[in-house]
């Protein structure tokens, strides 16, 4: 068990919590959530969500490669949740499920490229991308 400073005065901990302002990102760490985010799209937008969410005011490149990577995964990800739903459908259900993989596979596809773009310093870009939170 960790053990904290103790208050003179009456002998209670000075420990309260987790400190309101967490410090900054460093720049490998920076790289590092950015690049996490981008491979987060394999999963869909959740990945990509959290470390926005967590991230975006703690570096500056994580904040715009996790937007950058939200934005491209949100559509897809809705849409395959979509198709998934409608393959439960007796007879005309494969179709969609094949949907579903494609858009999958798609997304594996782009979020690796841009992952190993990312990992290397360099912004990326996804070509079709819609830019729903800016």
């Amino acid at each position: 068990m960790a053990e904290y400073p103790q208050d003179p005065r009456n002998g209670e901990s000075e420990y309260h919590g987790i400190p309101a302002r967490a410090l900054p990102l460093t720049s490998s760490e920076d790289r590092q959530w950015a690049t996490l985010a981008h491979f987060g799209g394999i999963l869909g937008c959740v990945p990509s969500l959290l470390i926005y969410l967590v991230f975006k005011d703690r570096g500056p490149f994580t904040a715009q490669e996790s937007k950058e990577a939200l934005n491209f995964t949100l559509p897809p990800t809705a849409a395959a949740i979509v198709f998934n739903v409608l393959a439960l459908i007796p007879v005309v259900g494969n179709v969609f499920a094949v949907f579903a993989t494609v858009i999958w596979l798609a997304l594996t596809v782009f979020s690796v490229i841009a992952g190993v773009q990312v990992n290397r310093g360099q912004p990326y870009r996804y070509q079709y991308n819609l830019r729903l939170i800016q």
